[in-house]
């Protein structure tokens, strides 16, 4: 028997706006299918993560391309259309194989959604069914607090990627309007409001029900500030209520590094490092940040491990949501919170740092005081465990394509090999990505040899640790998961066997009738 196509509307944001049904579903179903660009966030997983169970299967779906910009033989359209038939096929497969499917979609899926592309290629083979979702048009006129329309007021809905003079015939003939797909549309969406006489009494939004919500005059908004959603309403009554308008942003752009607080009633972000899983390795400066914090945010693995304290609120989410993370955690701030974002080992080796610190660069977080806590990382773990495996110069590379292309890790993988240093391999496999660590273990062999020194460490410091050495011609990636730091010697790393067991360490120095290998083209 085939399996069910289930299209979820997700709501316009907030986690807590999605339906009953839709969480119901979402906990049920085996595959979750979702869309992103190619940056690999996606809003649609991360308003659904915390309906989402352990273990579900996840179909990633990235568009080739966002823009009109593309060297596509049929251009953006023959881009897209070819796609949305790979999409389709993938989603397939599982709807064959009895697998019940649920394709995420912000807001509604049938509503300016890809859901409905996914619908006419799969809805006439397999059983289909759409779970409604509360609309970015409510969510806005929501977050203005007035009313749309009335009586028998027509409300027209437009794309901002119409002409901007069409877009004007059409404002000036409505009652109401709402202008969505902005982003860099807004220049000729503000042009058309002009020209149709609306834009005094036209509001916009920003990433409405979310944290990052705002809310501005039309014609206050900077051209250059405005993010794909986002929404122009025109309001059909004249508002009666006062509209709740967002403070405008400085231009200035600042982030803190000091001790300083100027957010409001002394708050701040403290991006700390917890270590690799002891205790032990949690530093004492980052035992009192985790101590004097008002609110603790993290992937709920990581924020599990901080030691419950009465009145300390907690705010746990999923390891793909940094970007929401990170803005949460700065939103809390600003309105005075004292706020620790968790990370494991070091939260700037592959972790929250960076991505709290790059949505910091917004200026509506310019007085919110940032600092970083360092902590143990993975590799040091994983290193004293065996030795000093990476005694001398080495490098830190992410498996992971999920935030960039594969191409890219393995040009990087190839230039440290030829440089002859060992490697410290984060993420290297996970439920979706199995076929990294092979391909990885080949590249090397081209530049090492087969008795290179390899060390998988998983869950050092846990409950669950284990520390194996063997060779590179040895290393089976089956044995290989998320919670496995690999590292990779060089020519110069050596193992040998002692009654407590195998050690290795990599000179600090070459030995003269050993010179380093040359590079390879």
């Amino acid at each position: 028997m085939s399996g069910k196509l289930w299209g979820i509307g997700l709501g316009p944001g907030d986690p807590e706006l999605v339906t009953v049904k839709a969480a119901r579903i979402i906990g049920a179903a085996d595959v979750i299918a979702f869309h992103s660009a190619r940056h690999g966030r996606s809003i649609s997983r991360g308003i659904a993560a915390p309906y989402m169970r352990p273990g579900q299967l996840e179909e990633h779906l990235i568009y080739p391309v966002t823009t009109e910009t593309t060297d596509h033989p049929g251009g953006y359209q023959g881009a897209i259309e070819e796609f949305y038939e790979r999409a389709a096929a993938r989603l397939a497969v599982h709807l064959e194989a009895g697998r019940s499917v649920a394709l995420l979609a912000a807001g509604d899926p049938l509503f300016y959604s890809s859901y409905m592309h996914m619908h006419r290629r799969l809805a006439d083979r397999f059983e289909a069914e759409i779970i409604p979702g509360i609309t970015s048009v409510s969510a806005a006129a929501a977050a203005l607090g007035t009313p749309l329309v009335e009586g028998d007021q027509v409300l027209t809905i437009l794309p901002g990627t119409m002409p901007a003079d069409e877009l004007a015939a059409r404002l000036a003939a409505t009652d109401a309007a709402a202008v969505m797909k902005l982003g860099r549309t807004y220049p000729g969406v503000r042009q058309a409001l002009s020209e149709a006489g609306r834009l005094d009494d036209a509001y916009y939004v920003e990433r409405a029900s979310t944290t990052r919500q705002r809310v501005l005059r039309a014609a206050d908004v900077d051209d250059a500030e405005v993010p794909y959603f986002s929404i122009t309403l025109v309001p059909g009554p004249r508002p009666t209520t006062p509209i709740p308008l967002s403070d405008r942003a400085e231009p200035a752009v600042r982030v803190e590094s000091t001790t300083a607080t100027t957010a409001a009633d002394g708050g701040e972000v403290v991006v700390v490092g917890l270590g690799p899983g002891a205790p032990g390795w949690t530093t004492p400066e980052v035992s009192r940040a985790l101590a004097e914090a008002t609110d603790i945010v993290g992937y709920a693995t990581y924020v599990n491990r901080v030691p419950v304290r009465p009145g300390q609120r907690r705010h746990a989410s999923d390891n793909r949501v940094e970007a929401e993370r990170a803005a949460m955690a700065l939103d809390l701030a600003k309105r005075g919170a004292r706020v620790a974002v968790v990370s494991s080992g070091d939260p700037g080796v592959f972790a929250m740092a960076a991505a709290v610190v790059e949505e910091s660069a917004d200026p509506r977080w310019a007085d919110v005081p940032v600092r970083v806590l360092p902590g143990v990382t993975a590799a040091s773990a994983v290193a004293a465990r065996v030795g000093a495996p990476l005694g001398h110069d080495f490098a830190m590379i992410s498996l992971s394509d999920r935030l960039k292309p594969w191409d890219a890790v393995v040009r990087r993988l190839s230039a440290v090999a030829a440089a002859d240093m060992a490697i410290a391999l984060y993420n290297p496999a996970s439920s979706q990505r199995t076929w990294q660590v092979a391909a990885m273990r080949d590249l090397l062999l081209e530049h090492r040899k087969p008795d290179t020194p390899v060390v998988l460490g998983r869950d050092v410091g846990g409950p669950t640790e284990s520390v194996r050495v063997l060779t590179l011609a040895e290393l089976d990636p089956a044995v290989v998961d998320m919670r496995t730091l690999v590292i990779i010697g060089a020519s110069t790393t050596a193992a040998f066997e002692t009654s407590g067991g195998t050690r290795v360490f990599t000179s600090r120095r070459y030995r003269p009738a050993d010179p380093p290998p040359p590079l390879r083209s």
